[in-house]
């Protein structure tokens, strides 16, 4: 407080303490005098003697340690208060709208009779390089709010980091040579540098590949398993004898039933793009090896969904209700109890993983998705040890989770279900803010076509972060697909970033710099300027509500909208070198006013473009604004001194449009896109080269009539596979599917 009101009387900022910044700013040894009494001790019998002395800095500094002291008995320092209460500087102290963002320089914990946030994004796989679909859907969404939250005065935290773990994983590691750990490693630190660059504001970006997640994943099953939510049954899987291992979907290749096609994967035909069980394959064979698979009942352990159902339902329907969720979340959700839960396997036959505590189940791993949402409370585990404070506090804690829609099911039917389980006190879920898809120029983003924009492309781009996110954000799709077009892009920064936002600042700081040397000049608000502090509340109100809703997108336009208002009051005033001629206290007051609007807009840009924020309090040479319900024009008071003008942004031409969208229309030569069509190509010829025997017009009668069989009782399985159907209903199709299989294979000899 001491450093923020000699800032702001003095113009100054430094990174001096208040006592040195306090010394610096004068010479005089009567006020070096009492600073230092200030800073050890205020001897209040003295002061009452000598407070008439007391001038420059150290009447402020004293005033700041005096204010909340009783005075009573001391009548000259109760004259020295009243006086020193009239100056601009303490009228300023008295409403003070600054804030210190300190979140990084401590831990943060839950206060009491504070709005404590507790903010989580959908864990980002580390098997990819993440594209702005997935950008905008959780990490940029989130760390929006978490940073309206942290400039709104609220106590927020902002968890997220690397899902590790999974079937993914391995085979991703394996596709690149890499162990489990080492593909971690890589694919962490590139999401974080990715991130990194778009100012996500993490409070730890973490990862699940830790004794925490262990320790906590263990302990959550320990406790489902002795309240009778856990049961153990038998799946049949495909087991490589080579190297003594089931294997997962995607470790298994072979010939497509549908097609013929011999290089199909264990859950999808390329070729053909129909979806294949891994036991429906034809001649399959190990991936890593090459052997031939087999058949083999694995023992696995499930969570019993459907007896947690009436728990989860009466928690669902209060929660999405209190916690407003947003319309497709609560669509999804509501379709999945509808249909009823079934039980869902929480275990996979992998290396990589937490592991389970149970005999007999050495060589297995917890599921992903049973395992992945634990990740927040162990990477907040890994940020403090009072982590507890934050996940099992539900009486003072929200829990706001962002994420695309296709991991709603996770967040609102297992992992809750999961916590219900326990019977501990968790903090659970308030309010899921989920996006819809984001779109790349009509068609998806895909890596290997060299599609769309991912997050290794934006870095360099030559664009500044800014754009990227208030692109981003002003698309967010909130309740249906939304188009990422470069032609959208331009216009947004051109005519929406540049032409409303940063003409607005730079037209008032440079006709200050210009007409006032740098200095705010006393200034008297008349009618135009209630009418604009109007007309700003009112959408300055809307903008609140927006926030606290998590209504991102329209939170956005809501801030131009003020900036808009900025540009018609400029406009209308006709602020120019014959107002500040012909009526300079007008012109006074317009200028004045102007700075204090553009103060309120470096607050509300913040959590959408911190960097735009940072450039507005620079020319302002001013501390960070918090987010006040109301604006009182009244911030910046006169003779503090502003720093030179600078363009927050610059336009964008077609030549550098056109550039960007060649490079990532999958065009490019040599790129992703001529590899993608160089193995398309390889697999036609792949799919003419199959075995006569097994391509449906080259069979005999008797072949072709199994292998319409197999076709068939594969799409039974298939179908009581997705509707979680009884183990011995799967079995028993699963046994007729493997003996049709062995009948066509003794044909085709």
């Amino acid at each position: 407080m001491k450093k923020q009101i000699l800032q702001q009387v003095y113009g100054v900022q430094s990174e001096l303490s208040a006592h040195a910044l306090a010394k610096k700013l004068t010479k005089n040894d009567f006020e070096i005098q009492f600073i230092e009494m200030d800073f050890c001790g205020l001897d209040l019998d003295l002061l009452e003697k000598q407070i008439s002395k007391v001038s420059g800095p150290a009447k402020y500094l004293i005033y700041v340690s005096l204010k909340d002291l009783n005075v009573s008995g001391y009548p000259n320092i109760q004259k020295f208060m009243k006086l020193l209460e009239t100056e601009p500087a303490i009228k300023q102290l008295k409403s003070s709208v600054t804030i210190k963002l300190d979140h990084h320089e401590r831990i943060v914990l839950p206060e009491k009779n504070k709005k404590n946030i507790l903010i989580t994004s959908a864990l980002p796989s580390v098997n990819n390089i993440p594209h702005l679909g997935n950008i905008i859907g959780c990490v940029l969404s989130a760390d929006v709010y978490a940073r309206y939250c942290r400039i709104r005065g609220y106590n927020a935290i902002y968890i997220c980091g690397s899902d590790e773990y999974g079937t993914t994983t391995e085979t991703k590691a394996i596709e690149e040579g890499l162990t489990f750990k080492q593909l971690s490693d890589k694919y962490h630190t590139l999401h974080a540098q990715t991130y990194s660059w778009f100012q996500i504001d993490f409070d730890i970006y973490g990862r699940t590949a830790t004794p925490q997640q262990t320790e906590i994943t263990q302990d959550i099953y320990k406790k489902l398993d002795k309240n009778g939510h856990i049961f153990e049954d038998k799946i049949t899987q495909l087991f490589c004898e080579k190297h003594q291992s089931f294997l997962a979907d995607r470790y298994v290749e072979g010939t497509c039933p549908f097609c013929g096609y011999e290089d199909a994967r264990g859950d999808q035909c390329d070729a053909c793009g129909k979806l294949i069980d891994a036991i429906e394959l034809i001649k399959p064979h190990c991936k890593l090896d090459g052997a031939t698979p087999v058949p083999k009942e694995s023992k696995h352990m499930f969570l019993d969904l459907k007896e947690q159902q009436p728990a989860l339902e009466k928690w669902y329907k209060k929660a999405s209700l209190d916690g407003n969720w947003s319309a497709n979340s609560q669509t999804i959700t509501s379709s999945w109890l509808k249909e009823g839960l079934r039980p869902r396997c929480i275990t996979r036959d992998l290396k990589w993983g937490t592991a389970i505590p149970r005999e007999g189940y050495e060589h297995k791993v917890f599921y992903v998705w049973f395992d992945a949402p634990i990740g927040y409370p162990s990477i907040t585990a890994n940020y403090s040890k009072d982590w507890e404070k934050w996940w099992k506090n539900p009486e003072n804690v929200k829990l706001y989770q962002f994420m695309g829609k296709d991991n709603v099911p996770f967040h609102t039917v297992m992992f809750p279900s999961t916590l219900l389980g326990t019977k501990d006190n968790w903090t659970m879920l308030h309010h899921l803010s989920t996006t819809e898809y984001l779109q790349y120029e009509n068609t998806k983003f895909s890596k290997s076509r060299g599609v769309g924009v991912f997050g290794n492309n934006v870095m360099e781009s030559g664009i500044p972060v800014e754009v990227w996110r208030y692109y981003l954000l002003s698309l967010r799709p909130e309740s249906s697909d939304a188009q990422f077009t470069w032609a959208g892009f331009q216009a947004a920064n051109n005519n929406e970033l540049l032409a409303n936002l940063g003409n607005f600042i730079n037209r008032v700081v440079k006709f200050v710099n210009s007409k006032y040397k740098n200095v705010i000049p006393e200034y008297t608000p008349e009618e135009p300027e209630q009418e604009l502090v109007k007309e700003v509340n009112d959408l300055l109100q809307q903008y609140i509500n927006a926030l606290e809703n998590v209504k991102l997108r329209l939170g956005l336009k809501l801030v131009m909208d003020i900036a808009t208002k900025g540009n018609t009051y400029l406009q209308s005033n006709k602020i120019d070198n014959t107002l500040f001629t012909n009526n300079k206290k007008r012109c006074d007051t317009v200028v004045a006013t102007a700075l204090n609007l553009s103060y309120l807009l470096s607050a509300l840009i913040y959590p959408y473009m911190p960097s735009t924020t940072e450039g507005i309090l620079r020319q302002l040479n001013l501390s960070h604004r918090k987010i006040t319900d109301t604006w009182e024009n009244n911030e910046l008071f006169p003779g503090h001194t502003i720093n030179k003008a600078e363009y927050l942004f610059s336009r964008i031409e077609d030549a550098k449009i056109e550039q960007l969208r060649e490079m990532y229309s999958g065009k490019q030569k040599g790129g992703a896109a001529d590899a993608s069509a160089n193995t398309k190509e390889k697999k036609k010829k792949k799919k003419s080269s199959a075995p006569a025997a097994v391509v449906p017009e080259n069979m005999n009668a008797d072949q072709k009539a199994v292998h319409d069989k197999i076709t068939q009782q594969g799409e039974v399985v298939r179908k009581l596979k997705a509707e979680n159907a009884d183990a011995s209903a799967i079995k028993s199709a699963v046994d007729e599917l493997l003996s049709l299989k062995k009948q066509f294979s003794e044909l085709t000899i």
